[in-house]
Order: C-alpha cells, then sequence, then structure tokens
C-alpha cells in the first residue's frame, strides 16, 4: 500500500479512538459530535447571526463533501 493509504488508516483509527475515549468517557463535550454543538451553540436559545452563518457554511460544506466524496463534484 502507498503512503497516503497508510496515512489516512492512520487518521482514520486515531479518530476511532478519540471517539471511543469520549464515548465511553461519559463527560459532555467529549465526542466529535458534541464538540461540534458546542462549537456551533446547538443548545443555545438564542444564537447569533454569526452563530448562523457558521451553520450554514458548515451545510454548505457538508453537502459539497458528500456529492465530492459519493459522485466525484468538482474540487475546490
Amino acid at each position: 500500500m502507498s503512503t497516503p493509504t497508510w496515512m489516512w488508516i492512520g487518521w482514520i483509527a486515531a479518530f476511532l479512538v478519540l471517539e471511543g475515549i469520549g464515548l465511553f468517557d461519559r463527560k459532555p463535550g467529549g465526542t466529535f459530535s458534541e464538540f461540534m454543538w458546542g462549537l456551533f451553540h446547538v443548545r443555545d436559545r438564542r444564537p447569533t447571526a454569526a452563530t448562523w452563518i457558521a451553520r450554514v457554511a458548515l451545510v454548505l460544506f457538508g453537502t459539497w463533501l458528500t456529492g465530492h466524496i459519493a459522485f466525484g463534484w468538482w474540487t475546490l
């Protein structure tokens, strides 16, 4: 296997280890989802305009990333 393949395998393994630690530790903010919820103020009752802009940017990026990986959409 090539070096980039091993690097991606290592990156995925590191993510799984960190996520597993977060799942079993049960401290708030330990998982990737909880971290992102905090970063984007998901639990705030009255998010600011900046928060909404960040959320929209995240959705747009996620849409592009999904299309790029699944369908080979144009790169940025």
